[in-house]
């Protein structure tokens, strides 16, 4: 049976000074529970290659510069998207981009405030409202401090990257999502190098904030899930199909075990313990759509411990029910062959109204060269054709 521990709900809801960190109060039981099949280190669920299928779009491509780590928002006209990643690996100034038409085509790099040249970490944007129905788009920039910039008007303007608090962290945020009360949490992690001024101790923890104001200030952050033993990090968020439990996909990057998951069903209030995931949902920056079935999309950078796509851009298909129940899935895709192992795959995942899934990440595509950011735009209707081959 699952654990869910308490959140210390009182600063991350009121926004209470100071930063608690594994501070975790006793567990309380859930309904979530059931007996778990083994963990494997590989998967036997087919692989859907599309490596060789030559629909790639090139995003940003620049000799001799190393463009990685994108995320991207598809506006409300469900045909608009806005990109950001750094020119360089993790830390470098901030590119900006934008596609018209759903990701086929995109724009020249765009112009950004001055100060996005300082960011250190990568960039995470997303789309926020308040309680008013106000709709702004805000983008991160992490480590010590962490910083936030805001657009009132889609994206067409931006502010300076401004300090948010006295804190950081990595990949500041990996995850947000909006609460059933119209608040939002966000989650990312950090290795206790950067989450003060002063160094902490070397340990990795994964942290909540909360936000009641539609994304503008953000509370101190809490610790929510730590293990001695594995390194967890970098939490990739999925509602349940009701709505009413949320799941972390966490990678682990000791790399002694698979990637983890964490469940709340009272909104981050309170979280289980973590439990180890399947090998074919193993891999760094997990980032998830639904189908219009209500199956799960999810891609990811491919780092199983027994896998034929290991170090490349890979997704995973299956169900919000083999999450929790520990199953393997339907099937996972090679999306593209990565030439330099491990360095690649922090995707983003968007789907237009007619289904349509839109990815977007950076890697080494083409041997001997510079990551560049690709596309690829798909349905769930030729992947499955393709799965019905392989059956």
């Amino acid at each position: 049976m699952f654990k869910y521990y308490v959140a210390f709900v009182g600063v991350i809801f009121s926004g209470l000074c100071g930063i608690v960190v594994s501070s975790f109060a006793s567990p309380i039981d859930t309904h979530i529970s059931g007996d778990l099949p083994p963990v494997s280190r590989g998967y036997s669920i087919p692989v859907i290659d599309l490596n060789g299928v030559e629909d790639v779009i090139t995003v940003d491509r620049q000799k001799g510069q190393y463009l990685g780590h994108p995320t991207a928002v598809l506006l409300e006209d469900d045909k608009t998207i806005l990109c950001v990643y750094p020119k360089g690996h993790g830390k470098g100034g901030i590119v900006y981009k934008k596609s018209t038409d759903g990701g086929a085509t995109w724009s020249e790099r765009l112009a950004t405030p001055e100060n996005w040249k300082s960011s250190l970490e990568v960039p995470t944007i997303h789309r926020v409202m308040d309680k008013n129905g106000t709709e702004r788009l805000i983008m991160w920039s992490g480590l010590y401090p962490a910083r936030l910039a805001v657009s009132e008007d889609a994206g067409d303007t931006w502010s300076d990257l401004n300090p948010v608090g006295d804190w950081g962290g990595i990949v500041v945020m990996g995850a947000l999502a909006r609460l059933s009360d119209g608040t939002h949490a966000a989650w990312f992690h950090d290795d206790g190098r950067f989450l003060s001024a002063s160094k902490g101790s070397s340990r990795f923890d994964v942290f909540q904030t909360h936000s009641g104001d539609g994304g503008l200030t953000w509370s101190n952050p809490v610790a929510i899930a730590h293990m001695p033993a594995v390194h967890l990090c970098e939490p990739g968020v999925v509602r349940s199909p009701d709505g009413k439990t949320l799941a972390l996909l966490l990678r682990e990057n000791s790399r002694r075990k698979n990637s983890y998951v964490i469940f709340s069903e009272n909104e981050g209030k309170t979280w289980s313990e973590p439990r180890e995931l399947p090998g074919s949902l193993t891999g760094d920056r997990h980032t998830a759509v639904y189908t219009d079935d209500g199956r799960l999309f999810i891609s990811f950078r491919d780092t199983t411990h027994e896998s034929s796509t290991k170090g490349d851009w890979v997704a995973w298909v299956g169900s919000w029910d083999d999450i929790v129940k520990g199953r393997e899935g339907q099937y996972r895709i090679r999306l593209l062959d990565n030439h330099v192992r491990g360095d690649c795959a922090y995707p983003a995942v968007l789907k237009q109204k007619d289904g349509t899934i839109v990815t977007i990440t950076y890697g080494h595509w083409t041997p001997g060269e510079s990551p560049w950011i690709a596309c690829r735009r798909m349905t769930m209707d030729d992947l499955d054709q393709r799965f019905e081959k392989l059956r």
